[in-house]
């Protein structure tokens, strides 16, 4: 049967009906350890009794106004966002690359109407993931994302991603700013160093450009900080946001410094659903969560044993895995780089019940919940090895196809039944 969807993703044959916690559950009662988190979002794992009463009460009060109109909701959030970080203003939209768009434009504006109007060149990075607008997937630079879309929008310079000296080199008169992950998710989950990310600002500062961070996937306490570059002590001039900033609602930010929010003026920028009550009343019971006395501590905790726990696993499986040195990343944004093709250690983790996320550099990324437990990561890890060995006894071809190298999924092979 052809579905009525466009055909843009390669869906594994499997539909949740329910999640509780780290757990995805399907209509015919198997469960799955979600360590994807709907690609890092479910940053409060499912059903989370405040999100939902919070989102709860507050469709029934008032879903959306438009922005023609004070929003309290997107206020309270605004100021709670700015207290907790380096910002002074916050601009709302729905999605990461919406936040990315909309972050480009600032830096532009921001030069122009300082007196540099010849300033608009960005300059990114070799390997990173920005979105996929026009503009967003020109500042990702990946030539398989940019096939058939006509011209690529002007205004973006890449550079290998940790090399100052060739960041250097590309400054020029009409660079604008800088645009960097602090960690480089779908490239792999290469984290950038403290050296490099000061290099950054100290470039910025010399030459009058802007320096600014993509956190849509490394922010909202992801890392066991609120924000990603806090780790290495720089303060940026912006930095855009999204992903589990509204756990699992759609919700995106671009939060910045006054020298540059102050020429956003009326009519530069907008958005319709954008900073609506709902997904600021969703993106403040987030905050709730997160910014509570020891909840970041605890995720850095959790974080620590599981990547003790998968330096081990790749340790005893080097033939798959690729030994200690393989794992990477920062916080509950974790990675493991294979020896075998990534897309068939993560059919067949979904075979052993566990989501997984594919990424660049052939890594397999584990992004749970932040309210995950250090014996759910137990058990994700055991998983993975039970995922690694089923590579090594049928082979990586077996799963070449990714998810369609499985067995149906209501075949009891797949994932564990849950009984009553």
């Amino acid at each position: 049967m052809t579905s009525a969807l466009m055909p843009t993703y390669n869906r594994a044959d499997l539909a949740f009906e329910r999640g509780e916690g780290v757990w995805l559950y399907t209509a015919e009662g198997r469960r799955f350890l979600d360590f994807a988190s709907g690609i890092a979002t479910i940053s409060l794992g499912h059903a989370h009794p405040h999100l939902v009463r919070t989102i709860t009460e507050q469709a029934a009060r008032v879903m959306h106004v438009s922005n023609l109109y004070r929003v309290p909701e997107a206020e309270r959030l605004a100021e709670r966002l700015c207290a907790a970080s380096f910002a002074s203003q916050v601009f709302f939209c729905n999605s990461g690359a919406e936040a990315n768009e909309g972050l480009i434009k600032l830096l532009r504006r921001a030069q122009a109407k300082s007196g540099h109007p010849e300033r608009y060149r960005v300059i990114c990075f070799d390997g990173a993931f920005h979105g996929r607008t026009l503009a967003t997937l020109a500042a990702t630079g990946n030539a398989k994302y940019l096939d058939g879309f006509g011209p690529e929008v002007d205004g973006f310079d890449h550079v290998p991603f940790g090399n100052l000296n060739a960041l250097r080199d590309a400054i020029g008169p009409q660079t604008a700013g800088i645009l960097c992950e602090p960690i480089q998710g779908e490239g792999g989950v290469r984290p950038a160093d403290t050296a490099f990310l000061r290099g950054l600002r100290a470039a910025a500062d010399e030459f009058g450009l802007f320096l600014a961070f993509d956190e849509v996937q490394t922010g909202m306490g992801r890392t066991g900080k609120l924000f990603a570059h806090e780790w290495s002590g720089v303060i940026p001039d912006a930095i855009s946001t999204a992903k589990g900033i509204g756990g699992g609602f759609p919700l995106g930010a671009i939060l910045a410094r006054e020298e540059l929010a102050r020429h956003m003026t009326a009519g530069t920028h907008g958005t319709t659903f954008g900073g609506n009550p709902l997904a600021c009343a969703a993106g403040n019971a987030v905050l709730d969560v997160i910014l509570a006395p020891g909840f970041l501590e605890g995720v850095q905790q959790v974080a620590a044993h599981l990547h003790r726990r998968l330096a081990a696993l790749a340790g005893a499986m080097p033939e798959v895995f690729g030994g200690p040195d393989s794992v990477r990343g920062m916080g509950l944004l974790a990675g493991i780089r294979a020896n075998v093709p990534n897309t068939a250690l993560q059919a067949a983790a979904l075979a052993e019940g566990l989501l997984v996320v594919a990424a660049g550099d052939n890594v397999l990324r584990l992004l749970p919940p932040l309210i995950v437990t250090e014996a759910e990561c137990d058990e994700a890890v055991a998983r993975l090895g039970r995922a690694g060995q089923r590579v090594m006894e049928q082979g990586a071809e077996a799963f070449g196809a990714g998810y369609a190298g499985l067995p149906p999924v209501g075949a009891e092979a797949v994932v564990e039944t849950v009984r009553s």
